[in-house]
């Protein structure tokens, strides 16, 4: 089976939650409208469908190959990539001065959602590009600007985050790059980075590392990074690839899953240092990478999207075939397909709320950037600002951990079958273990949303959301029946659990900090739950009032709506008790260190 983007889905959570109509709207997106995202859904679909899908076993395996220090994608990639680039998909919400098609991220985002579900192994090297040219784009000079991105955007080069060390994990008050200035204004790279994601490759004519590295007077610490491009080929003063620079990659992972991208070990300065040039300013390296990792962290969090739904996909067609057991009712004497069961019910419906609930948080954040790009109010950029980088953390933390969840349900919805290779399930499970840990573990998600997000603050963009859920709620009041009676209760249950979370958190993070972050990882999920029921609130009043035009999508929606109330928003009270009644420090440090 491969892969369908779920279009019609897309589009209702782009122009009914995300508000397509007033992205629309903005300076510079005006084209932008329902039928221009729809056009660009429907290509996307196409290559996502036909030409990525079908590569992403080949690339399980037979991933990508080290051999001399060259790196040879998988069959079929380097292709695929031409195809691409060709297309235009790198550049769908770069601007258009850099040849870019400058659309909104809100259309992006479903694109980027397609690339990520159809091949998420390929999606990986796109993913960077888009950060290095968001870094390239805010500290970045004009002449780095005009060399680097058109042809980033074009994907005749590729783009690469060179942030950990050997000795220097999420911690880079520890990186040792050092970067010595030379009298023409460049510099010479020495060190070593691990974990390069499709840090080298044959699919791109150049690969464009962004180093983290110090200079020589450089102050200790985070404050002491500095930040560089370093190309593969030393870029001639014509703007094409020239010889080649003084970095290497000596080896590439082998890993659990993303088999077919390479991740790279690579080597600065074996032979007289790696010629590179600073961005922005020195010291301000971590500042502008921040630039790349938000990118790539909201985009991780579409992969989290991305994967969940494919695997729903696969174990929703593999229920309807397998034949197995008669149904638990009596209302047939001979077995059945296993879809007609109960609890495989239960497990798709869980598939397919968790990742309808957390496509629409996404999609939302993403409109939330637009708009704090493009509006004419600066008042209201800064206010939609704000809670997009509240929501970033949620997005990367909540659906990510989720995928692990929906990519295992569907092994188990295979059954034995799903702990067979052959038949495909594994690998999403495989695949999406990265997810909660690369671009910052959920833990690292969680803190951010605690320290920077919520206590920053004062939770004052944790109330206002929350004074948006309880107006919801209000309305909810207003319809009949089962599905709005329980998505009331639910998520007024999950609207006073994570208000209790954000005072607990702003008034216990400085006076006892062990006990707030104990619970940072349950509350950014409870963030997660509460905030997509509450998407998934929205949904369920437009689908009742459209039902009539579409019984059967709209009716999905209904039911998949009351599924999440009834199923998933419940979990908000737990976590709740877990942060603030438990004052959970006390549980997680109660043993010793010696009593592990």
């Amino acid at each position: 089976m491969t892969y369908t983007a779920p279009v019609k889905d897309m589009l209702f959570t782009m122009k009914e939650l995300a508000g397509l109509d007033t992205v629309a709207a903005l300076p510079g997106f005006e084209d932008a409208n329902l039928d221009t995202a729809q056009a660009v859904l429907e290509e996307s679909a196409k290559l996502c469908g036909e030409v990525l899908a079908p590569l992403n076993v080949e690339g399980d395996r037979n991933p990508s190959s080290w051999r001399d220090g060259n790196v040879t994608a998988t069959p079929g990639f380097r292709d695929a990539f031409r195809q691409f680039a060709e297309g235009g998909w790198q550049g769908v919400q770069h601007p258009v001065d850099y040849e870019g098609q400058g659309l909104p991220k809100l259309i992006g985002t479903a694109c980027i959602e397609m690339l990520n579900a159809s091949n998420l192994s390929f999606a990986l090297c796109p993913l960077l590009t888009d950060g290095a040219i968001e870094a390239l784009l805010t500290a970045g000079t004009e002449a780095q600007k005009q060399t680097y991105v058109p042809k980033l955007i074009s994907g005749e080069w590729t783009g690469t985050m060179n942030l950990t060390e050997p000795q220097a994990g999420s911690d880079l008050a520890l990186v040792r790059t050092r970067a010595e200035p030379q009298g023409d204004g460049s510099y010479r790279l020495f060190g070593t980075k691990i974990f390069i994601t499709w840090g080298e490759h044959d699919m791109a004519e150049n690969i464009v590392h962004l180093v983290l590295a110090r200079t020589p007077d450089a102050p200790e610490g985070v404050k002491g990074i500095s930040l560089f491009i370093v190309p593969k080929f030393i870029v001639n003063e014509d703007g094409t690839a020239g010889e080649r620079n003084d970095v290497h990659c000596v080896s590439i992972e082998h890993k659990l899953g993303i088999k077919a991208s390479p991740t790279a070990v690579l080597q600065f300065g074996d032979h007289g240092g790696a010629v590179g040039h600073l961005i922005g300013e020195e010291n301000r390296g971590l500042e502008y990478m921040f630039i790349m990792m938000n990118a790539a962290r909201f985009a991780v969090g579409m992969q989290g999207v991305g994967v969940s739904d494919r695997a729903y996909q696969k174990a929703a067609a593999y229920a309807k075939e397998r034949v197995q057991s008669r149904p638990v009712d009596g209302s047939a004497k001979q077995s059945v397909s296993i879809i007609h069961h109960p609890d495989v019910r239960r497990m798709l419906a869980t598939m397919r709320a968790l990742t309808e609930g957390s496509r629409a948080l996404a999609y939302v954040a993403a409109a939330h950037c637009d708009i704090a790009h493009r509006h004419a109010d600066a008042a209201k950029r800064a206010e939609h600002q704000a809670i997009y980088e509240f929501l970033v953390p949620v997005v990367k933390g909540w659906s990510t951990e989720l995928s692990l969840e929906v990519t295992s349900l569907g092994v188990q919805v295979h059954g034995g079958m799903g702990f067979i290779e052959e038949t495909g399930a594994a690998q999403y499970y495989r695949d999406a273990r990265i997810l909660p840990i690369y671009e910052g573990t959920t833990a690292i998600q969680a803190n951010d949303l605690i320290g920077r997000k919520t206590v920053r603050d004062g939770g004052a963009v944790a109330k206002a959301l929350l004074a948006d859920v309880a107006q919801t709620i209000e309305a909810l009041g207003r319809h009949e029946g089962a599905a709005f009676r329980s998505m009331k209760r639910y998520l007024e249950q999950g609207h006073r659990s994570l208000a209790a979370a954000v005072d607990f958190v702003v008034a216990n993070t400085k006076t006892d900090p062990n006990a707030v972050f104990a619970g940072s990882v349950p509350y950014l999920k409870l963030a997660g739950i509460v905030l997509g029921g509450w998407q998934m609130a929205r949904a369920l009043q437009v689908a009742a009032q459209k039902q009539s035009e579409d019984p059967s999508f709209y009716g999905a929606k209904i039911a998949t709506a009351q599924f999440f109330a009834e199923h998933v928003l419940p979990q908000a009270t737990a976590l709740e008790a877990s942060i603030v009644t438990a004052k959970g420090g006390e549980g997680v440090l109660a043993l010793a260190e010696d009593q592990f």
